[in-house]
């Protein structure tokens, strides 16, 4: 039972991880995009949606040249900072981070477009300033959508196999998650631990989705 409870603690570690680092990343260029008007905001929304779209081996090449030992950042990080994001669960949460981003991105710009501005307005004209005024008002308006764009990074980093695989591969005990356990499960003829490994990826991602939908705008409690 160890062979199917390991990776699903790292899993979970990986994904939360990763759901943290999207939700940071893609709340700010949510916010960002919903609130400024700039000269190619709409293909800046492209492309950082584009990892909801490349195959995930080819994202994962793209990180892999980014971020390998071999690059200029690679190098810097690990001479510098010590971290080498290669065969490491970091690099797991990192490319899932990167996979998860943009469902964090677009409910964050829905929830930020359907706040009312002239809330915001009134809370500036009673003297908050902007920080109080996201806290105070518009975070309060906006979070359900945020929550539920969470929700679906998080089961979505649950399940993230290509470009975690082409970064951090799948090493026992170290980096090897649910998705690239059921691989080398298949491959190594072991039906029955895929298949145990199977149901528990299916009953965590199906509970993680009816809370996200549960949570989602407009849902809610309904009789």
């Amino acid at each position: 039972m160890s062979e199917a409870w390991t990776p699903l603690l790292l899993s979970l570690k990986v994904a939360s991880w990763a759901t943290l680092l999207a939700l940071l990343s893609g709340g700010l260029a949510g916010f960002l995009l919903a609130r400024c008007r700039f000269p190619g905001r709409e293909l800046l929304d492209s492309l950082l949606t584009l990892p909801m779209v490349l195959p995930p081996t080819v994202l994962g090449y793209y990180l892999l040249v980014l971020l390998g030992r071999q690059s200029v950042f690679g190098q810097w990080l690990e001479h510098s900072l010590g971290i080498r994001l290669v065969f490491s669960w970091q690099g797991a949460a990192v490319a899932a981070a990167v996979v998860a981003f943009p469902l964090v991105l677009k409910p964050a710009r829905a929830a930020f477009e359907a706040v009312d501005v002239q809330l915001e307005q009134a809370a500036r004209v009673l003297g908050l300033s902007p920080w109080a005024v996201f806290w105070r008002v518009t975070l309060p308006l906006a979070w359900r959508g945020l929550l539920a764009g969470v929700l679906l990074a998080f089961a979505r980093a649950m399940g993230e196999f290509g470009a975690t695989l082409m970064l951090a591969g799948s090493i026992p005990g170290r980096t090897q998650t649910l998705a690239t356990a059921v691989h080398d499960a298949v491959q190594a003829g072991q039906d029955g631990l895929a298949q145990t490994l199977v149901l528990i990826t299916s009953v965590v991602c199906i509970v993680v989705l009816l809370l996200a939908g549960w949570l989602a705008p407009g849902q809610g409690r309904r009789t």
